[in-house]
C-alpha cells in the first residue's frame, strides 16, 4: 500500500478559494486525478480526515465531504478497522512523484499520445488587432441595431407557453413557422418559387457550403471559381478533395465563355459564383452572362453554387434577381444569409435546392446540427410576419447609402491619384485598385503603426494587381475621415 508519506498531499492538493467550485469538490477531483494517473493504486490507504484537514488547512467537515463524494462515485471505501482505502486503480506499484511534478500534476497534456493527420488548408486566416480603427470586408454596423426590440421579440418567444414543448426536444428540421415565413420573404424579394420542401436552415453560409460540398463533391472533382474569390469557400472545397481552377472576372462578372472553354477540355463538377456582387470586386454578373451560364450548366451538367451573401443591401435600383429564380433545369443550389442587418446572434444561413437534394442535405444537417435553434427561428419568423425585417432594412439602407456616398467623396478628394474605384450599387464594401501598385503588406504595417488595422484577407496583390476590399458599412463619418487620413499619411511615407 501507499503510505501517507508517499504522497505529498500538502503540496499536490491545490485549493483555489476564489473558484466557484466548492473546496470539497476541488479536493475530491484532485484525488481522482491521483488515482487515474497511478499515484494512488488499488488498496492504497488514505490519510484520516483529521490528519488531512490539518495538512490542507481546511475544516475537517470539508475533508469528510470530499471523502463522501469519492465514495459515492465509487473511488474509495471506508472499511472497519482499516480506514479509507482506494477501491479502483492500478494494481502495481504507485508512480513515484518527483519534486518537480508537484506544481504541474494537475495540468492537462499539451500533446496527444496518438498520431493524427494535420492539415494547413483550414488554418484560421483571420487576424485581430488592438488598433483603434479596423477595416473589414463589408460588415454591417452593430451600433445601428435596435437591441431592445430584438431582445423583446426573443424574450416574448422564450416566455410563450406554446413554445415550451418545442424546446424540450431535438428539431433538426427547424421551425416550420420560420421556414414558411422565410419562403414567403425569399419568394417576394428574390423572385423565387419555393416551399419549405426546398429550404434548409443552417447556422451560416459556410455551413451551407460545407454541407453542399460533402454531398456533391468527390475526390478530384473540378470546381471553378472566380480568379479572385472568397477564401473560406475555397478552403472548404479543397478540404473536400476538390481541384480548384480559376476563371477571369471583368466588369460584367465572371467570364462565362472561359467556363465554356474549360468545359470543352475537362469535366466540370461545380461553378461557385457570387453574381449579385462578386466577392471581392463587387461587380454584378450581366444579364447576358446569366442566361449563358444557366444554358451551359444544363448542357454540360455542372452545378451552379450561387452565393448571394449581401442581396439585401442595394441602393440605386431594384436588385438583379438571382440565377436561382430563372433556373428551370434544377442546376442551381442557392445559398445566402438571413438577417445580416441584425446582430450576429440573430442571423442564420439557408440553402435552396430541389426536393431530392434537400432530402439528402437534411440527413447531414441532422448529424452536425441536430438540436437546431428553434427559439431564434420562431423570433425571426415573427419579425418577418410583422414586417420588422423590412423596417430594419429601410432604416439601415438609408444610413449605409449615405456612408457609401461619403466614403466615395473622401476617396475622390484625398486619394484621387492613388486609387481607382467604382461606387458600388449594393453591398457594404468598395473595391479599390491602387494605381502605383504599392506593397500592400508594407502599407498595412505602416497603417498599423498609425492605429489602423488592415487584415491580410482584404489585400489582393500580384504582378498585375494591387487592390483592396474595404468595408464602409461599419464606419461612421468621423471614422471614415480618420481611416482616409491614415491611408493618405501611410502611402506618402
Amino acid at each position: 500500500m501507499s503510505s501517507m508519506a508517499d504522497i505529498p498531499y500538502k503540496s499536490l492538493v491545490q485549493i483555489n478559494r476564489e473558484s466557484a467550485t466548492p473546496v470539497f469538490r476541488q479536493i475530491a477531483d484532485q484525488f481522482i486525478h491521483f488515482i487515474q494517473r497511478g499515484y494512488l493504486i488499488a488498496d492504497a490507504k488514505l490519510p484520516g480526515t483529521r490528519a488531512l484537514s490539518q495538512l490542507l488547512g481546511v475544516h475537517r467537515n470539508t475533508v469528510i465531504a470530499a471523502y463522501e463524494e469519492l465514495e459515492v462515485q465509487g473511488w474509495i471505501k471506508s472499511l472497519p478497522n482499516k480506514g479509507t482505502v482506494v477501491l479502483h486503480g492500478f494494481n502495481n506499484r504507485p508512480l513515484k512523484i518527483q519534486s518537480s511534478q508537484s506544481a504541474v500534476i494537475n495540468q492537462y497534456p499539451q500533446q496527444t499520445g496518438f498520431h493524427f493527420e494535420q492539415t494547413n488548408i483550414l488554418d484560421n486566416p483571420f487576424e485581430f488587432s488592438g488598433c483603434e480603427y479596423v477595416l473589414n470586408d463589408g460588415a454591417p454596423d452593430i451600433r445601428l441595431l435596435q437591441m431592445d426590440d430584438l431582445s423583446r421579440v426573443y424574450s416574448s418567444n422564450l416566455k410563450r407557453k406554446s413554445n415550451r414543448k418545442k424546446l424540450t426536444g431535438y428539431n433538426q428540421e427547424g421551425s416550420e413557422y420560420f421556414k414558411a415565413n422565410l419562403c414567403n420573404y425569399l419568394n417576394l424579394s428574390r423572385g423565387l418559387h419555393i416551399s419549405g420542401k426546398n429550404l434548409l436552415i443552417t447556422r451560416s453560409t459556410e455551413m451551407s457550403v460545407y454541407i453542399t460540398s460533402r454531398i456533391l463533391l468527390s475526390e478530384g472533382d473540378l470546381v471553378l471559381v472566380a480568379d479572385l474569390s472568397y477564401f473560406s469557400m475555397n478552403m472548404i472545397f479543397q478540404k473536400n478533395g476538390a481541384v480548384i481552377k480559376t476563371v477571369p472576372v471583368d466588369r460584367e462578372g465572371i467570364d462565362v465563355e472561359a467556363i465554356a472553354d474549360i468545359c470543352r477540355l475537362h469535366r466540370v463538377r461545380m461553378v461557385y459564383i457570387t453574381p449579385h456582387h462578386h466577392y471581392p470586386t463587387t461587380v454584378t454578373l450581366s444579364a447576358e452572362r446569366r442566361i449563358r451560364l444557366l444554358q451551359l450548366a444544363a448542357e454540360q451538367g455542372f452545378i451552379i453554387l450561387e452565393d448571394d451573401y449581401d442581396y439585401d443591401f442595394h441602393y440605386n435600383k431594384s436588385p438583379v434577381l438571382p440565377l436561382c429564380s430563372a433556373d428551370t433545369a434544377g442546376m442551381v443550389v442557392y445559398t445566402g444569409s438571413f438577417g445580416k442587418s441584425l446582430a450576429p446572434g440573430f442571423r442564420t444561413g439557408f440553402l435552396v435546392a430541389p426536393e431530392n437534394l434537400m432530402a439528402e442535405m437534411r440527413k447531414y444537417l441532422g448529424i452536425i446540427d441536430r438540436q437546431g435553434d428553434i427559439l431564434m427561428e420562431q423570433a425571426l419568423g415573427e419579425m418577418i410576419q410583422e414586417g420588422e425585417i423590412h423596417r430594419y432594412l429601410r432604416k439601415s439602407l438609408k444610413v449605409y447609402q449615405e456612408r457609401r456616398d461619403y466614403f466615395a467623396q473622401l476617396l475622390q478628394t484625398h486619394l484621387p491619384d492613388e486609387v481607382t474605384f467604382e461606387v458600388p450599387t449594393g453591398g457594404l464594401a468598395f473595391w479599390l485598385e491602387w494605381n502605383k501598385r504599392p506593397n500592400l503588406l508594407q502599407l498595412s504595417k505602416q497603417c498599423a503603426q498609425n492605429n489602423l488595422f488592415m487584415p491580410k484577407t482584404l489585400l489582393y496583390q500580384n504582378q498585375q494587381l494591387a487592390a483592396m476590399r474595404v468595408g464602409f458599412g461599419s464606419l461612421s463619418f468621423e471614422e471614415m475621415e480618420k481611416v482616409i487620413h491614415i491611408l493618405q499619411k501611410s502611402i506618402d511615407l
